[in-house]
């Protein structure tokens, strides 16, 4: 499971807490240029198929995250290229993607105009724009009935993100925000966490490959006209 937190309100940055789970065996590079084909785009790359979990584009303001879902978990199509796909077409990436070879997910789509999630559950491709305000993502969807939305959603409401991200420690509790366990001999577990502020011409991120240990969260930020 992944999660995202997102804020949006009129005139404001757009804040977003994005924590990805995944093998601990598979290699990703942190937050940076990567994509020549998309000079301007900061996001983690994954290096075993290129994509990405989150990017962002400063000249634009938007961020785009896939999130996985528990329908079908395979695929002939990475899912790490949405975010890239998403931030080049916006609202008509579906016409470039096809979308029903790959695995379930969720993709949000955020920037200063609001934020659109579409739902991947292998057999329908579901879209809805979100109101103003804060809302949490995560396998089961948008601000879903699940354990780990009911119990973080109030603590994200009332306390500093990075509070509540930090005072956590790696489980494999159904509801645990970070994340460890095996699975085939494999240890599946949060592997990153960023915080993103984001507008049109500004972008900042803090980001941990360890992100439950106070002082191992570092700050880069980015900007364009």
């Amino acid at each position: 499971m992944c999660t995202v937190v997102l804020r949006s309100a009129p005139g404001e940055p757009l804040r977003i807490l994005a924590v990805r789970d995944e093998f601990v065996s598979r290699a990703f590079d942190p937050p940076g240029a990567w994509w020549p084909e998309q000079p301007g785009v900061i996001g983690g790359r994954d290096r075993l198929a290129g994509g990405t979990w989150c990017a962002s584009d400063p000249r634009t303001g938007f961020t785009a995250l896939v999130l996985n879902r528990r329908e079908r978990r395979t695929g002939t199509l990475t899912r790490g290229v949405l975010p890239l796909v998403a931030l080049r077409a916006g609202e008509t990436w579906p016409d470039l993607v096809d979308h029903r070879q790959m695995a379930s997910f969720n993709l949000a789509l955020a920037g200063p105009d609001g934020v659109t999630v579409w739902t991947w559950d292998a057999a329908e491709l579901r879209r809805v724009s979100l109101t103003p305000g804060q809302h949490m993502i995560t396998s089961d969807g948008v601000d879903a009935d699940s354990p780990a939305t009911t119990r973080f959603a109030s603590l994200f409401e009332t306390q500093s993100w990075y509070d509540v991200v930090t005072s956590t420690t790696p489980s494999d509790d159904p509801s645990a925000l970070v994340v460890r366990h095996e699975v085939s001999g494999d240890i599946y577990a949060t592997v990153f966490g960023q915080l993103i502020t984001a507008g049109r011409g500004a972008l900042r991120i803090a980001s941990s490959a360890t992100p439950w240990i106070h002082g191992s969260w570092t700050e880069q930020s980015w900007s364009q006209d």
